[in-house]
């Protein structure tokens, strides 16, 4: 026993103990401080901090590109409604060049007659009664009844 306390008290035996305290020491605090260590890493952060700055920088572009594409888009709608019009306007023009057609016209919308026929209107009787309802015309200022007329004809012509 003799042996075992020298060994106990010698140099060597105590920093042999005071290394594996120390070494157990060192892994109890690593080990809590791995558990306390949160997942997010400096790297991490960093990449979460260049893909925020990246969204931020390419969102205004981005709907600049959009609003752009729908401008576009909308134009293009106009332009074919505009190509579609001039065609029928080209094709109006084309029935006016014929004479066949201008006599027509001018039979239906003038009432025109050829020299020895004898023309005839017929009169809705719906229109006659709307005639009546608008006898009142008397009690009205005359620039009504001429802006009335003009409203008329405008409406005849469409």
């Amino acid at each position: 026993m003799a042996v075992k306390d020298r060994d106990r008290f010698s140099t060597a035996t105590r920093l042999r103990l005071l290394g594996e305290q120390t070494a157990a020491r060192v892994y109890r605090s690593q080990t809590k401080r791995q558990a306390r260590r949160s997942r997010l890493t400096g790297r991490a952060a960093l990449l979460a901090l260049v893909v925020c700055t990246m969204v931020v920088a390419l969102a205004y572009p981005m709907r600049q590109y959009v609003s752009q594409r729908a401008q576009i888009a909308d134009l293009q709608r106009q332009q074919q409604k505009a190509q579609q019009r001039v065609e029928q306007l080209r094709d109006l023009k084309a029935r006016w060049q014929d004479d066949a057609y201008a006599e027509q016209q001018i039979r239906r919308r003038l009432h025109y007659v050829m020299p020895g026929e004898t023309g005839y209107i017929v009169i809705d009787p719906g229109a006659a009664q709307q005639s009546r309802a608008y006898r009142g015309a008397a009690d009205r200022p005359w620039y009504a009844n001429v802006w009335d007329g003009v409203d008329k004809s405008d409406a005849s012509d469409q």
